[in-house]
């Protein structure tokens, strides 16, 4: 015990009287410092064994993550497969869109065919010219990336298609308004017009079954039935002009002299019934027949002169009187402008000149009436 006291004793002496060493860390400090740091790899420890994958890897259930994984893997797949379905579905839709598309040019094909025709048939009846598409070539419309736009390309076919019913619309249209005013215009005189009936729904037979596809009508076809029968019914309105005395007969120098009705006789000075028109004109100047119809008189009648008569149906018959020659016989068949007479002063007559009548049921009509029809209608038709 002496002996530890002397030496430490002796240290201090030595601390105290000659130069002081450096202190070490505190035992106190080191053993908290090294409690702590092991305290905090427990923690880690215990926080990296309480993860859920990891824990289940180290606790011997790989399988289970492993499955979860490839789970997740199916499930990528799965999406992977359904954009590609998606896109090929998108493929497919332009696929059909394309088959409709030709399916559109086709119609618009066989619509512009029958449009020509029937704008070609218009013009042989003397309709007005109906505009319509020059062409009827599919445009090559296309994307930016070089791809066909089918939208933009149908949308285009589309409203050429309109363009060409618009067309047929025109004709039917055209051809409508004007057989009704023909039929109007001589419905006044009391001439009656024949139309075809364009109605084919039959009125009997006996009743059998459909045959497949029988009824399946083209609707451009039923369109262009439609339109052939307007141009049908105004060729037939159009043709009962032929038999209407509403045509001049005269042309050249002439002058109306005389109307129809009551006037002063030129003989007696009197008021008396003028059953007529008169054009006054030189002597051998062609006498033309109203419209067309048969010869049904030729010679003289009292008052008259020399004469020539014409039946055109609808109980309705010329007659030119005053003549000077005969330019036709009693059965010829005469159209519209055939020379039938000269201009002559035969009969009742102070001066050359054509007397005109209209006579229905061998009463005389205002021949003016007819004439005045029919300026008004030439000047629709032509």
């Amino acid at each position: 015990m002496r002996v530890g006291v002397v030496v430490l004793r002796q240290s201090a002496s030595f601390r105290a009287d000659g130069p002081r060493e450096r202190r070490g860390i505190h035992p106190a400090i080191f053993y908290t410092t090294f409690a702590l740091l092991l305290s905090g790899n427990a923690l880690q420890g215990t926080a990296l064994l309480m993860a859920p994958d990891i824990a289940r890897l180290l606790g011997g259930q790989n399988e289970l993550v492993i499955t979860a994984y490839e789970d997740r893997l199916a499930q990528m797949r799965v999406e992977i497969d359904r954009l590609h379905s998606r896109n090929y579905a998108q493929a497919g839709d332009i696929n059909l869109q394309l088959q409709e598309l030709s399916a559109q040019q086709e119609t618009l094909l066989e619509q512009h065919q029958l449009v020509k025709a029937l704008v070609t048939k218009a013009d042989e009846l003397g309709l007005a010219s109906v505009s319509m598409p020059d062409s009827a070539v599919l445009p090559e419309l296309a994307t930016r990336n070089g791809n066909p736009d089918v939208a933009a390309t149908s949308a285009s076919v589309l409203q050429m298609m309109d363009e060409t019913q618009e067309a047929m619309s025109g004709i039917a249209s055209a051809a409508t308004e004007r057989t009704a005013s023909i039929v109007g215009e001589l419905s006044r005189l009391g001439i009656r017009v024949n139309l075809p009936d364009t109605d084919l729904d039959g009125i009997g037979g006996p009743l059998l079954a459909l045959l497949d596809g029988a009824d399946q009508v083209s609707p451009i076809l039923e369109d262009a039935n439609a339109v052939m029968s307007a141009l049908m019914r105004f060729k037939a309105a159009r043709d009962s002009l032929e038999l209407a005395p509403v045509h001049m007969p005269i042309v050249g120098n002439f002058r109306q002299s005389s109307g129809y009705g009551n006037r002063k006789d030129p003989f007696t000075g009197g008021r008396a019934f003028h059953s007529g028109l008169d054009f006054a004109a030189p002597t051998g100047t062609a006498v033309l027949s109203a419209a067309s119809g048969v010869v049904s008189f030729v010679g003289e009648r009292s008052g008259y002169g020399k004469v020539v008569e014409v039946e055109h149906g609808n109980g309705l018959v010329t007659r030119y009187a005053h003549l000077s020659a005969y330019l036709s016989r009693e059965g010829q068949q005469v159209q519209i402008g055939t020379p039938i007479a000269k201009v002559g002063s035969t009969g009742r007559s102070t001066g050359p000149h054509l007397h005109f009548e209209v006579r229905r049921a061998d009463e005389p009509l205002d021949p003016k009436s007819f004439l005045d029809t029919g300026k008004r209608l030439l000047a629709m038709l032509n």
